[in-house]
């Protein structure tokens, strides 16, 4: 018989085992440990031999298409045990996650997936990003201005995250003492980089007048910012380590970095989000034109 409930402390080592042969994600643990009150919001799925299935939440503030702030319940740690596949599990902890997060004062939910036919039955639909993708601008493949950041600059890379997105739907609204994934600090699963050159980029990514920084996390995804520029993955290794020459980012058509980051452009759709309404209708923010959601705030 199989028990549906919230985790306890003794469920972690079954946790972490269960996820271990689901993903090859080592920032997985680190990031699920920064969230203090993870185990009422992990539901479980326990068997006879333990923990069989699993659905995580935790709530993030998105910006709306309003110019508000929604509360967001967004899914993540997803896994069901091998063996135990195939009976439902995952539909009846996305239920119990749900009314968790009506339960909170959550306006909608979120998750990315490779896997929507797993979500549409619980009310997910798919939602559509716009994703650039072409060979690199020479200026952008020069790593010699590339250097590691420290968490003592968080305030920098705060400042240039919220320059660039102070108005834009669908990302994460951090304060100046959170990083990627916006519900902590930092911490060693990100490999922090920061960018600075001598050519003027036009925008709200602008600096000052004749320089111009950006910052990257290398993990969870390899990802450069302000233009949530994603990389291969041969380039998760540091900058100046090997050359890439064509990369995606998570832009919009018309972003000022665009004719900087790329030599050409093609714009393709990211339909790997997902949504569902709880108390709001977040069809508005998806369907802005600017709404974009950087991979490094994934769940």
């Amino acid at each position: 018989m199989t028990t549906y409930r919230a985790a306890t402390p003794a469920d972690e080592p079954g946790l972490h085992a269960l996820w271990a042969v689901c993903f090859a994600a080592p920032q997985l643990l680190p990031l699920y440990r920064s969230d203090p009150d993870r185990l009422p919001r992990t539901m479980v799925a326990e068997g006879s031999d333990g923990v069989e299935a699993v659905v995580y939440w935790l709530p993030r503030r998105v910006r709306n298409a309003e110019g508000g702030i929604d509360l967001v319940g967004g899914v993540a740690n997803v896994a069901t045990r091998p063996d135990a596949r195939g009976r439902g599990h995952i539909r009846s902890l996305l239920g119990m996650a749900l009314e968790s997060m009506s339960e909170a004062g959550c306006d909608w939910s979120l998750l990315f997936t490779g896997s929507p036919g797993v979500y549409e039955s619980s009310g997910y639909k798919v939602f559509s990003q716009s994703l650039t993708r072409g060979p690199l601008a020479a200026a952008t493949r020069d790593t010699s201005g590339v250097r590691r950041a420290s968490v003592a600059e968080w305030p920098l890379l705060a400042e240039l995250y919220d320059r660039h997105n102070a108005h834009r739907p669908l990302t994460t609204v951090r304060s100046r003492r959170t990083g990627p994934q916006g519900a902590g600090p930092l911490h060693d699963s990100f490999d922090l980089r920061l960018a600075e050159g001598s050519r003027e980029l036009r925008g709200p990514a602008r600096h000052d007048p004749h320089r111009w920084r950006c910052w990257m996390a290398v993990a969870p995804v390899p990802s450069w910012f302000p233009s949530c520029f994603v990389v291969p993955p041969e380039a998760s290794r540091p900058p100046g380590a090997c050359r890439v020459t064509r990369a995606e980012a998570r832009l919009t058509p018309g972003e000022p970095a665009l004719p900087f980051l790329f030599a050409e452009l093609e714009t393709v759709a990211d339909t790997s989000g997902m949504a569902r309404p709880l108390a709001v209708d977040p069809s508005p923010t998806l369907a802005s034109p600017s709404a974009i959601h950087w991979v490094a705030d994934y769940f």
